[in-house]
């Protein structure tokens, strides 16, 4: 679970610059909501309900099923605090 994070944080990082064919944003935008999915799972088998919350609202924010359309500027934000949360998630899951 912790590489997960790190990987999902790092490709949000890596989302900020321009220049990225658009496939790379559909990839990160599946890959996002799936390993919030994934990380949400685990916060709520650690009883973080908080967290759950959090990475719900993530998954929901990079959903590729039903898409928010936003600028450039809108989505760096929203990339930064991603990448943010999943650096912390990846050290706050707390093993059974």
């Amino acid at each position: 679970m912790k590489w997960l994070c790190i990987v999902a944080g790092i490709l949000l990082i890596l989302a900020i610059p321009t220049g990225w064919p658009y496939g790379y944003y559909i990839l990160l935008r599946w890959f996002i909501f799936i390993s919030s999915i994934i990380t949400a799972v685990g916060f709520y088998s650690s009883k973080l309900n908080s967290w759950v919350l959090i990475f719900g609202a993530l998954a929901f924010i990079f959903n590729p099923l039903f898409p928010l359309y936003l600028n450039k500027s809108t989505w760096i934000p929203l990339d930064l605090i991603g990448a943010f949360l999943f650096f912390i998630a990846a050290y706050s899951i707390k093993k059974k």
